[in-house]
């Protein structure tokens, strides 16, 4: 008969919990005087009735609705400072003087045109609407200056092409900005009007797939006629503001004009004298000023002249005729300028920032003194904790070394004496295989012809030889890497132990100690460390945020005169480059050592070398360094990688890593000959102490050589497979080098950059 089996539908009731039912008392007995968590926290929330709840919660959203609107009243408002605009064409055939002939429509507001380099800008005033706004441009293909005027526009205007959007200029522009961080922007199209009515629609549907892409849920506008950039002002004027958080706790100004009054010692430097709007905080006078591609500097003055741009102009009625009244030009009131300047400010000596970037090392600071009291007893504990091994070290071994060498009963006095599981690695290819399909891969590339064209010799002309030759040897070193990493052949004309002499073998590099103080370069005296940066930026944010700072109030039209300026900085100016300046928070402009994490764009796919120069676009900044990277030139600046601030901490290590790798040549169960990582018996007993590996797992050490050309016995955890490898392991710490340049007026051909790399400190949140 067979047994009944039940359904996975049956209905499985909860078990009872037995045992007696416990009272509020003998809980209380249990506890033995223990207090709820609750009561120890350091804030009691007070229960609100849901009637509470509900009033809570509308004021906050009524406080957030109120703060949105007084920040679109504010800018470019008659108080605040113009609508700066940056208008970007995203495709060779947008037209931008027929976009700016739209927007400077005479009917909307007062078009003035300034003569800011040789860009097009001009200021549109506008008192129905009650706004005001600077329009600023750039092509894609500058790459600096359309950054540099994202840094300190509030929107831009992206102009997009109906049939494609964006072509391949556009799209690495756009990738360039986003990585750097977008402000408010609003999607036009131009042209769209051409096109034949039925393709209007179906021109559309497609250019909204692709935008879809980079710019999710965003409505795309038109500009094409008056009354569709009538419209598009309006969109400008009521557009919820986008916050970056370097411009948010910062003072930033663009110069509209600039003038240079030269020392009397030295023409070369001089006072600079620029004109703008205050914008992001107040602005103190005592505070430095960076001026983006140029440097820090110190203020010392700021003046207060007569906005050259009012919304409302003055209007000034006539002494014999008080009936009649004339209104004030803004050309004519440039005269009055002289008469209505007055100074806000002086640059106080006492409260001024200094501009000291390096410390200035002591060379007597490392001389050995005689300890106090309390080093000898934090010393004697020490000893008295730790427990002394005698081993027999080779001559020259430091401590750490010592702990993980083996004794003679082939016991270490370290931690980690048991072999650890390696996963298997599986290395299907032999050098002998990667040599002969190079070799086919070139007899390939020798014997393929191209079809016969007229321009075939232009094309010789234009490429450089040269070139081809070190980006195809920085292909091949490239593959090399990505087969071998970090594997290096052991050269025959020098000792293994003089070419290595800078790294150091570790047992295991995760637990093996490494003072990140020992052995520093001389250049690591010249910067400057944190006890605990974190808790000093957020001292220094909250004071931002509570503490009133006196100077310039933001929209006000000041001029700063800027001490020890570079005459190059105003010639930059007029031949077209913008003035854009951010000023400092306190230590801002000291030097240290920054760890970012960086990510490779996908955009780039050419190899990058190690310790060679980039331009660097961080927050506000942009300068030149050297931190572990390569260079190399490809035409027009290659966007390489994008990433964040990881901390400020001279104390991180970066480790660069060789190995040197051996071949089985005789095996005996647990032991092997093995050849060809050395050259010399020198070099074999100066490298005894240090570990081995093979690239299939096993561990072991070397015991002793074998005749005198680089042979040497090992023994290993478990017995070798002829085909596998001996690798040994060495590190070494690498320092970036001291070459900030924060000097990048002109575009360079690009440069290299580092994980590690040693620039002012600088908050990018």
């Amino acid at each position: 008969m067979a047994a009944h089996r039940s359904g996975p539908l049956k209905q499985q009731n909860k078990a009872h919990k037995g045992g007696r039912h416990r009272g509020r008392g003998s809980a209380q007995r249990d506890g033995k005087g223990r207090l709820a968590l609750k009561t120890l926290s350091k804030k009691v929330r007070k229960e609100l009735s849901r009637v509470d709840q509900r009033h809570r919660a509308s004021q906050l959203r009524k406080q957030k609705k109120e703060a949105v609107l007084a920040e679109k009243r504010q800018l470019g408002s008659k108080d605040g400072p113009p609508h700066q605009v940056l208008v970007v064409p995203l495709h060779d055939r947008i037209s931008l003087p027929e976009a700016f002939q739209r927007l400077q429509d005479r009917d909307t507001g007062t078009v003035h045109l300034t003569n800011w380099g040789s860009a097009h800008s001009f200021m549109l005033l506008c008192p129905r609407l009650k706004h005001r706004w600077f329009f600023t441009s750039a092509r894609p293909g500058d790459l600096h200056t359309v950054l540099d005027l994202a840094k300190v526009a509030d929107t831009i205007l992206f102009l997009l092409d109906p049939l494609e959007g964006w072509d391949s200029t556009g799209d690495y522009c756009l990738s360039c900005l986003f990585a750097q961080g977008l402000p408010t922007y609003t999607l036009a199209i131009q042209g769209i009007s051409g096109l034949p009515p039925k393709k209007q629609i179906d021109a559309r549907k497609k250019l909204s797939k692709v935008v879809e892409k980079r710019f999710p849920d965003d409505k795309l506008l038109q500009l094409d006629t008056q009354q569709e950039a009538g419209m598009l002002l309006r969109q400008l004027a009521n557009q919820k503001q986008r916050h970056l958080a370097f411009r948010d706790r910062r003072a930033y100004f663009f110069a509209s004009a600039a003038d240079f009054v030269p020392n009397e010692e030295n023409n070369l430097v001089g006072t600079l004298k620029i004109s703008g709007y205050v914008r992001g905080q107040t602005l103190n006078v005592n505070s430095l000023l960076h001026i983006i591609g140029h440097g820090d500097f110190q203020m010392k003055q700021i003046d207060a002249p007569m906005d050259p741009f009012p919304l409302n102009p003055r209007v000034v009625k006539s002494q014999k005729d008080p009936s009649m009244a004339m209104e004030i030009c803004d050309m004519d009131a440039v005269a009055d300028m002289e008469e209505d300047l007055k100074v806000l400010m002086k640059a106080d000596p006492d409260r001024q920032e200094s501009l000291q970037t390096e410390v200035i090392p002591d060379p007597m600071e490392g001389e050995q003194t005689w300890p106090t009291e309390e080093e000898l007893n934090e010393a004697n504990d020490f000893l008295k904790k730790s427990s002394k091994v005698v081993k027999k070290v080779p001559k020259g071994t430091s401590s750490y070394q010592a702990e993980w060498i083996l004794d003679e009963d082939g016991e270490s006095g370290g931690e980690g004496d048991e072999y650890d599981d390696i996963e298997h690695e599986d290395f299907m290819e032999e050098e002998s295989q990667d040599e002969s399909s190079e070799e086919e891969e070139e007899e390939e590339c020798e014997t393929m012809t191209i079809g016969e064209s007229v321009r075939d010799d232009l094309y010789d002309e234009k490429v450089d030889e040269e070139a081809e030759e070190k980006m195809l040897e920085k292909y091949k070193q490239e593959r090399l890497e990505e087969m071998f990493p970090d594997e290096v052949d052991t050269p025959r004309d020098v000792a293994a132990r003089i070419r290595f002499q800078k790294y150091r073998g570790l047992k295991s590099f995760r637990t093996s100690p490494w003072d990140p103080k020992e052995n520093l370069p001389q250049d690591y005296a010249r910067i400057f460390q944190f006890q605990n940066f974190t808790n000093t930026r957020k001292r220094v944010f909250k004071e931002i945020e509570e503490k009133e700072v006196e100077g310039a109030e933001v929209g006000w039209y000041v001029t700063l005169h800027v001490s020890a300026v570079p005459v190059s900085v105003v010639e930059y100016f007029r031949q077209g480059g913008p003035l854009i300046a951010f000023s400092l928070l306190p230590h801002e402009q000291k030097m240290s050592v920054l760890n970012m994490v960086v990510s490779r764009h996908p955009g780039n796919t050419e190899p990058v070398k190690a310790k060679e120069e980039l331009i660097f676009h961080c927050g506000f900044r942009r300068f030149r360094a050297s931190p572990l990277f390569s260079q190399h030139t490809a035409g027009m600046h290659s966007l390489i990688a994008t990433g964040h601030l990881l901390s400020v901490n001279p104390d991180r290590m970066v480790i660069k890593r060789v190995v040197l790798s051996g071949h089985p040549f005789k095996i005996f169960t647990k032991m092997a000959v093995v050849r060809y990582m050395f050259f010399n018996r020198e070099d074999v007993m100066w490298f005894k102490p240090v570990e081995l590996r093979t690239k299939w797992g096993r561990r072991g050490h070397i015991k002793e050589p074998l005749g005198t050309h680089g042979h040497m016995k090992c023994s290993f955890d478990g017995k070798l497979k002829s085909q596998d490898t001996v690798l040994m392991n060495l590190y070494k710490r690498v320092f970036p080098k001291w070459t900030y340049d924060p000097y990048v007026p002109e575009p360079v051909p690009w440069v290299k950059s580092e994980i590690s790399s040693m620039v002012p400190e600088v908050d990018t949140a």
